[in-house]
């Protein structure tokens, strides 16, 4: 399996560049004293095709257990209504009154954090942006996977409101990592594309 590396920069607030090399923004590029590297797989050229991914009476152990995952898991999910949700804990955008002051804090917020903070968060967001690939892995498994889309099995129903939860906290990271501007968004962009156009 060959892997793709990229070096990942971060961005310090230091110094005013000039207007054509800045866009307008307040912030030189410098290279961490360790830099990160972001990886993903590179897509196999041919793939086997798998239509069975486990022997028949294993799969019939997950459809025994159908009842009791209902009874013992499915109790654990949250009503949407009872989650927090990402915006719960960044600045409020539906009103200009605030809101860049709100950044500017988290901003000033920011800058006094090290690194290796901003290496282990972009590592966790890339993780979890890269959802589409589990659910769809998840989707494989015999005796576990979501048939329609829309089944209403515990173990469909529980993969697609665990991929909901895991949504959020992609969402979070994705939009606290953005407002902070310490990170190199295109890049980490880039790395969260090839992670997922990769696959497992």
């Amino acid at each position: 399996m060959a892997l793709h590396l990229n070096t990942l920069s971060l961005f310090v607030v230091s110094k005013k560049l000039p207007y054509s090399q800045s866009h307008g923004r307040s912030i030189t590029r410098i290279r961490s004293s360790r830099p990160a590297l972001m990886c993903s797989t590179l897509a196999a050229k041919t793939r086997d095709v798998v239509t069975h991914s486990m022997a028949p009476e294993k799969v019939e152990i997950f459809r025994s257990l159908e009842t009791w995952a209902e009874q013992n898991v499915l109790i654990h999910l949250k009503p949407v209504d009872k989650s927090w949700q990402p915006t719960d804990f960044l600045p409020e955008s539906e009103t200009s009154e605030g809101f860049y002051e709100q950044v500017k804090e988290l901003r000033e917020r920011c800058k006094q954090l090290p690194a290796e903070h901003f290496v282990a968060l972009v590592g966790e967001m890339i993780t979890e942006e890269a959802l589409p690939t589990y659910q769809t892995m998840l989707n494989t498994l015999d005796g576990v996977r979501d048939e329609t889309g829309a089944s209403l099995t515990s173990w469909a129903t529980w993969i697609r409101a665990w991929t909901a939860e895991e949504n959020r906290h992609g969402d979070l990271l994705n939009k606290y990592l953005y407002l902070s501007g310490r990170v190199d968004m295109k890049q980490i962009e880039k790395s969260i594309q090839y992670l997922i156009r990769s696959g497992m």
